[in-house]
C-alpha cells in the first residue's frame, strides 16, 4: 500500500529516482515493473505496479465507447500508458508526452493513493490543493467515518 507524499527531483532528461521507501514496496509488488499513464481528471500522472494495471486494463477496455467521457478516459489511460522498469538505482525515465501532459518540471510530488501513486508537478499539486479547498466537500466524504 502506498501512503504519504514525497518530494522528488526530475533531471533535464526526464529521469527521476523513486524514494527508497516506495521503491522497496514497488520491488515487492512488481519487481520494479510499472505502468505510468495520464490521470483522466487532473493534470498529473498515475503510477501503477504492473499487476494492478493488468487488473484494471479489462475494465478500461470494457468502457462503453458510445459515451464521450468513456472515450476520453480510454484515450487518456490507454494512449498515454507507458510500461517502465526501475533501473538498479530505482530510477525511471518519463517520456516527453507524459511530462508534457502533467506539466512536469524539476520539482515533483509523488503522492500515495493506496494501490497506486500520483505524480504531480509540485506547483500543480499546490494549485490543485488550493482550488480543492475552495469547493464544497462531496456528500460521501461528509459521512465517512475516520
Amino acid at each position: 500500500m502506498f501512503l504519504g507524499s514525497h518530494t522528488i527531483t526530475m533531471d533535464s532528461k526526464g529521469r527521476l529516482a523513486i524514494p527508497a521507501k516506495i521503491r522497496d514496496a514497488l520491488m515487492s509488488a512488481c519487481d520494479g515493473r510499472l505502468v505510468i499513464t495520464a490521470h483522466t481528471e487532473e493534470r498529473c500522472l498515475l503510477v501503477y505496479p504492473e499487476p494492478q494495471w493488468l487488473d484494471l486494463l479489462p475494465k478500461i477496455e470494457a468502457l462503453p465507447n458510445i459515451h464521450r467521457k468513456a472515450r476520453l478516459a480510454q484515450r487518456l489511460l490507454l494512449g498515454y500508458a507507458t510500461p517502465l522498469e526501475m533501473d538498479g538505482n530505482g530510477r525511471v525515465l518519463l517520456s516527453q508526452p507524459l511530462r508534457d501532459y502533467a506539466d512536469l518540471d524539476k520539482k515533483l510530488l509523488l503522492v500515495g493513493q493506496g494501490k497506486k501513486l500520483e505524480l504531480w508537478s509540485e506547483s500543480g499539486w499546490f494549485e490543485w490543493l488550493g482550488a480543492a479547498g475552495e469547493g464544497d466537500m462531496p456528500e460521501e466524504m461528509l459521512s465517512l467515518s475516520l
